[in-house]
């Protein structure tokens, strides 16, 4: 039964992490985008473009090869074709779709973060002394002490700190 514990914990302590929580907004605010995009590109974008030919995008191909045409419907009945305007559709709803996620999302949280940042009192202390400095500072303190003198003269002022804090 301790197995299953510790198996529904570390679950639940991934789905707690921060990204997953993130990620799972981020799906379902792009879902409801979804649907305002389409319609965006169908009410709007396809009518633009639609006034050099039609409105369905899905209507504009290439043909690689010799293609013949039913006569009724206007569709290809055989031959090598490129749907492009299907691709310039999928295109259009993805760069929508990304300026509307960037603009209305992206962009204000950057600001808010920036904002929390700048508020967040400023740190006075100096930086922590690197690994070199310490043991620097250890060695010439040893070389003091090996010389006779406890409070580092013998090297100046980089051992003495050292020093200084042995002594209390």
């Amino acid at each position: 039964m301790s197995g299953k514990t510790g198996v529904f914990a570390g679950f639940k302590e991934f789905l707690m992490r921060g990204n997953v929580i993130e990620l799972a907004v981020a799906v379902v605010v792009g879902a409801a985008f979804t649907n305002i995009v389409n319609t965006v590109v169908k009410g709007v974008i396809n009518p633009i473009v639609g006034a050099l030919g039609s409105q369905n995008l899905d209507h504009y191909k290439a043909c690689l090869t010799t293609c013949h045409t039913d006569a009724k419907t206007g569709d290809y009945t055989d031959g090598i074709y490129i749907l492009w305007g299907s691709v310039l559709s999928a295109v259009l709803t993805f760069l929508i779709t990304a300026a509307v996620v960037y603009f209305l999302m992206i962009l204000p949280m950057n600001k808010w973060k920036a904002r929390q940042e700048a508020k967040k009192p400023v740190d006075n202390t100096p930086p922590a002394p690197t690994e070199v400095e310490l043991l620097t500072e250890i060695r010439d303190a040893l070389v003091a002490r090996r010389n006779g003198s406890l409070d580092g003269s013998a090297h100046g002022g980089a051992g003495s700190v050292v020093a200084q804090k042995t002594q209390q």
